[in-house]
């Protein structure tokens, strides 16, 4: 029980990559005042998790009212997973990409902080595999939503404290964590392919 929920704790942490916004953060709120900060920081997170949420009560209805049956919903999510884990291994890192996102430093709290920063496409597609209503109960979704409300709370504390995490860790730490959490990402994506693939050719009678 203990290793599944370390377990669970993990992957969350790769999608969301809490560590991974702190130089977002810090670049997108740099001409701000100390209350300013502070606000952005707060309302990004619980706003980055009111989409979560949205989309793990509602993801999956949406998919479902599609015709789109769980083995394409693993294949597919599995894939637009690993995809994007490869962008965190191999590419520039995922601060840098998203600091290229600031056009209007008046308008940062929902884009680039909360979306995508936070709530990625990645950690979307994450939470609705992860909250999957056929795999898993009502009881071990709703776990996994409190789970996902606590790694948001970790990232809003992590970036409240930014200053003190970038001057400890350094952009280049920050950087290799992430590609780290990517490589996590990358295993659990690709299980999920392999499941999906496993269901298709050998359904169970």
């Amino acid at each position: 029980m203990l290793t599944a929920i370390i377990t669970k704790i993990l992957f969350l942490i790769a999608v969301i990559d809490p560590l991974g916004s702190v130089p977002v953060y810090l670049e997108a709120t740099k001409q701000f005042n100390a209350v300013d900060k502070r606000r952005v920081a707060i309302r990004a997170s619980f706003f980055a998790f009111g989409i979560l949420l949205f989309f793990i009560l509602l993801g999956q209805i949406i998919l479902e009212g599609m015709s789109i049956s769980l083995n394409a919903f693993q294949i597919s999510g599995g894939l637009i997973l690993f995809l994007f884990a490869l962008t965190m291994i191999f590419g520039e890192g995922k601060p840098e990409t998203e600091k290229h996102l600031i056009k209007d430093y008046k308008h940062v709290t929902i884009f680039p902080v909360a979306i995508p920063s936070i709530a990625s496409p990645g950690a979307i597609m994450a939470v609705v595999i992860a909250t999957d209503n056929h795999i898993y109960t009502l009881q071990d979704q709703a776990f996994t939503t409190f789970l996902v409300f606590v790694v948001v709370i970790l990232t809003m504390l992590l970036l409240l404290g930014a200053n003190i995490v970038q001057k400890r860790i350094g952009e280049y730490g920050i950087t290799v964590i992430s590609k780290i959490m990517g490589l996590i990402l990358a295993s659990y994506a690709m299980q999920s392919i392999l499941s999906g693939l496993k269901g298709f050719f050998f359904p169970v009678a």
